[in-house]
Formats: C-alpha cells, structure tokens, sequence
C-alpha cells in the first residue's frame, strides 16, 4: 500500500490549528488527498480562491434544478440520469400513485431518498411505510414498488456493481450519528399479506443499464417469513444526530451515512454554528482533488449558498477549488446566524463523473458567475 508523503509543515504567515484563528485578511483554502481522510494543507490567501472574473472550459461547476425534471415516470428506470460513472448512477425520479411493475436492480446497491411524498415500499423481504426525508436502502437485485400516497420525489443513487454500508465511526463509537439499531426493516404483516395475489406480474430488471420484463402469473412478492442479516433498511434525517464542535469545524466526512466502494453519501442536518469567535462558521474553501461533489439541497436555508432552494442541486468537479458563496461567507463570519436549519444530500464519488443532456430549464447555466461578487 502507498504511504503517503505526509511530513507537517508550517511556511510563512499561517494559522497552527487548521480553520481556526485565521490570519488577519487571509482567506484559508484546503488543498486535501482522498476526500476528506489524506494528507492535506490550508493554504491563507489574500483574495477569496473564488474570486474569478471570467471562467472559460468544460471545468465549470453544474446547478441543477432538479424540481424542473419532468415527470412523473412509472418506473424508477425511466428516470433521467443527472450524473454518472462506472460505480454510481444518479437520477432524479418523480413518480406518483402505485407502481404496476417490480423493480429490480441487478447492477448495484439503490438508495431512495425521498425529497417529496409518502407511501409505502413492498418488497422481498416485506412492507415499510416512508415518508419524506427517508433514505431507503436496498440490496442488489431486490424486487420491489412503490404505493405513493400522492406525488413524490425521490433521488436514486446507485452504486454500480457494489453495496452500501456504514462507515467506521472510529473513537466516537458505533452509536454515534445514529444507533444502527433505530435503521427499520421491512415487517411481514397484514399490509403485505393483503397484497399476495394470484395475478400476472412483470418485473422489469436493470442490468448493465438494459432492462429486460420478467413476468409471473402471481405476485412474486409472496414471501411468508425470512432469516438472516441482509434486509433493505430505512433512515429518516431526522433520527441522525451530526458530530458537531463549538470550537472546530469538522469536515464532511463526519456527516458519512452510506458507504460504498467508490462513493461516499453525506446527510448535513440542523446543527449549531461554531460559536467561538476564532473558528471558521461555515464550510472552507477546498480543491478536493481525488472526488468529485454533487449536493441535492432537500430542505431548508442552505448557509454556503446563495439562490439555492430545495430540489436543487450542485455539482462541482475535480480540480474546482470552490467553498461559500461571498454574501454566505459574510453573514457567517459576522456570526449572524446562531445554527443551521439546512438539510442536505452530498454524494462524493472518487472517480469522474459524466453529465447527461437534461430538458431546458433544468440547469443554472450561470451557476460559476455566482461567486462573482465582492467579498
């Protein structure tokens, strides 16, 4: 295994405890090495590292509003692709009503997070009602469908060829953020037995993105009991309880939820703002170099950002040093504001990612002029 060239370092005019007591007009920026757990080094500038004037080539950072997407599609498959890349597929899926069909992804784990709606999940293994702010996680090649109670909006996040789990929460305990045991599973009772049923069913199958109809003459959901250790599980927001400093502001990585191999899925929650008066209030300025960064904004007033409102989304590449927007970065500094009531999405994958071609509309196409205004 590499072992990295990591010997601490202090050069010229710098801070000795990283976004805390920065130098007076200084602006610190990470430079930082597999996201959020390498080696790493704040750089103090004397001008914000956002502060272009013109910004010309495919690098520039993508805003996406992802309530624009058009809809509502039956099926989950049918859902647009926003981003993608050999170990993770992001789509934005608005849908309503009863699914007609199963489900079944045979290339990776699925996440559902649910922006918008209630209803109810039938699958394999049995029936969970959701609710909006629920992630609903689901093993590969599960069959399942949804029953929604009205219109919903749900981001799908695929780990191709892969699975989710929960990080090591290291010192702080493996109760930390969230016990595991308030994740709930599927129950085999009187809502899932009243949908046996001795009629056709399709399930329609995801691989290698092609789908292929698989069709019984009864309701494949008909399990009476199972066993084991592998089950999809429900997490609402709400039931996370994020790692938080009054001192220190710790970094992205705390706020890991769902682990997979080449991909990362964050939940930035309600939280106090640092309060004393020599720590950075907000997120730092940082190039992370080894993955790219999406953020679906499900709620809330979003403290780094200007003109974001929920169901968008951002996407900021490899390479794109970018941080607070300048009236974000003001306001917390002044300390304006005692606490956050932001609830967020971040999904970090470690290898590029390709846009797709979306309706017009749906994309800020002047989401890089944001950072525009002066400090």
């Amino acid at each position: 295994m590499k072992q990295w060239i990591a010997v601490p370092h202090v050069e010229g005019t710098a801070s000795r405890q990283a976004h805390c007591d920065l130098p007076d007009g200084t602006f610190e920026r990470e430079i930082g090495r597999e996201g959020f757990f390498g080696p790493a080094s704040q750089l103090h500038h004397t001008h914000p590292p956002t502060g272009w004037t013109s910004f010309d080539g495919p690098l520039r950072p993508h805003a996406y509003d992802l309530n624009k997407v058009p809809g509502p599609q039956a099926s989950p498959w049918q859902a647009p692709l926003i981003l993608s890349n050999a170990a993770c597929e992001i789509r934005m899926w608005h849908t309503e009503g009863k699914m007609d069909h199963l489900a079944r992804n045979a290339d990776g784990d699925q996440v559902l997070f649910v922006h918008e709606g209630a209803g109810h999940l039938f699958c394999d293994y049995g029936h969970l009602e959701f609710r909006d702010g629920d992630y609903l996680v689901l093993p590969r090649a599960t069959a399942w469908r949804l029953e929604c109670d009205g219109p919903a909006a749900i981001l799908m996040v695929e780990a191709t060829n892969d699975s989710f789990g929960l990080p090591n929460k290291g010192p702080v305990g493996r109760q930390a953020i969230f016990d595991p045991t308030i994740l709930d599973m599927p129950k085999i009772d009187a809502a899932f037995r009243d949908q046996y049923a001795e009629t056709e069913t399709a399930t329609v199958v995801k691989r290698q993105g092609g789908l292929t109809t698989i069709t019984h003459p009864f309701n494949p959901l008909d399990a009476v009991g199972w066993h084991g250790d592998l089950a999809p599980v429900r997490l609402n927001w709400r039931d996370i309880r994020p790692l938080m400093s009054a001192r220190y502001h710790v970094p992205p990585s705390a706020h890991t939820t769902w682990l997979a191999g080449r991909l990362i899925i964050c939940t930035f929650c309600p939280r106090p703002i640092e309060s004393d008066p020599g720590a950075l209030k907000l997120p730092y300025y940082h190039s992370n170099d080894d993955y790219e960064e999406f953020l679906f904004y499900h709620r809330g007033e979003f403290f780094s950002r200007d003109n974001i409102h929920p169901g968008m989304a951002t996407f900021h590449p490899v390479g794109f040093p970018h941080g607070p927007h300048p009236k974000a970065y003001r306001t917390a500094m002044e300390y304006a504001r005692k606490e956050t009531d932001e609830v967020a999405v971040m999904v970090d994958t470690r290898d590029l990612l390709n846009t797709h071609d979306l309706p017009d509309g749906v994309e800020w196409h002047g989401y890089v002029d944001s950072w525009k205004a002066k400090e």
